[in-house]
């Protein structure tokens, strides 16, 4: 694709206009259209790279790139399938796996992957996982066993995702708010954050929580209603229910409720942590 770099502002410029052009007129896209797949391509290297996020945090909130959304899209609709084989395994599908992980400074044990188009900065950790297209991994975090990050998730540095922790991933419509997860974050457990909700900076997040946009999230010390889907900075938070009143009777509904304010920057010291989780019968 002739023009500015990619990595300029014109550049970049130039390539979301590309695709938000291929995408008015994909019903009509030829699968071997070879401009329009390299310019495709070239927006997912950019994912691939980290040089580009789907989403990211801004002072007024989360800020959606659609455009790289849309080209992910796009990439489904043109890629082929494809065959290909490790030992006694067969897998066919249209997104190849990462490769030069070591060059890339990340540690992955036998049974992770990571999807062409996802990115894992310096010091990420994959233990048998799954990281889908789009999704950002910032440096230092590690995806324990059987954790999912999803399409186009964002998760910040330094963030430790527990075993069996499921980041749900969103691709349409395409301007729907990926799951955001900040700095410094521990969520524990069998976690199950989807639907667009947001983490915080230095969020503990106890085993078991769930967490989706309509989730309310309550104040243990006051009982207000802090906002739904979004959990604060800095604090310790956990499942719970409140109960509401029904013709049929009385029921406890999901919520996750906030425990514990942390100072800014402080660090996750696990033995603390639990004390105070194991004061509401919770573990992370």
């Amino acid at each position: 694709m002739a023009g500015e770099p990619v990595g300029s502002l014109s550049g970049m410029s130039d390539l979301q206009t590309r695709i938000e052009e291929l995408w008015a007129n994909r019903e009509s896209l030829d699968p071997d259209d070879a401009d329009a797949n390299a310019a495709i391509h070239e927006a997912i290297e950019l994912l691939d790279r980290g040089e580009a996020r789907v989403a990211e945090p801004g002072p007024d909130g989360v800020v959606v790139n659609e455009w790289l959304k849309l080209a992910i899209l796009l990439l489904f609709k043109q890629a082929k399938m494809v065959t290909s084989e490790v030992g006694p395994f067969e897998f066919v599908d249209k997104i190849p796996l990462k490769r030069d992980f070591a060059a890339r400074g990340v540690r992955v044990l036998p049974g992770a992957m990571a999807r062409w188009g996802s990115f894992q900065g310096s010091g990420v950790v994959l233990m048998p996982s799954f990281v889908n297209i789009g999704a950002y991994v910032g440096a230092g975090t590690m995806v324990d066993t059987w954790a999912t990050v999803g399409s186009c998730a964002q998760i910040g540095r330094n963030v430790h995702l527990s075993g069996g922790v499921g980041i749900g991933g969103v691709l349409e419509p395409p301007n729907a708010t990926p799951v955001i997860v900040g700095d410094e974050c521990l969520i524990g457990s069998r976690c199950i954050v989807a639907e667009g909700a947001r983490v915080g900076d230095g969020v503990v997040l106890g085993a078991g929580a769930v967490l989706t946009g309509s989730i309310p999230v309550i104040d243990a010390q006051t009982g207000d209603e802090l906002g739904r889907g979004e959990i604060p900075p800095w604090c310790v938070a956990v499942q719970a229910t409140r109960p509401r009143s029904f013709p049929g009777g009385e029921f406890g509904l999901s919520c996750v409720l906030v425990l514990r304010r942390l100072e800014e920057g402080e660090r996750h010291d696990k033995s603390a942590l639990n004390d105070i989780l194991r004061t509401h019968g919770v573990s992370t």
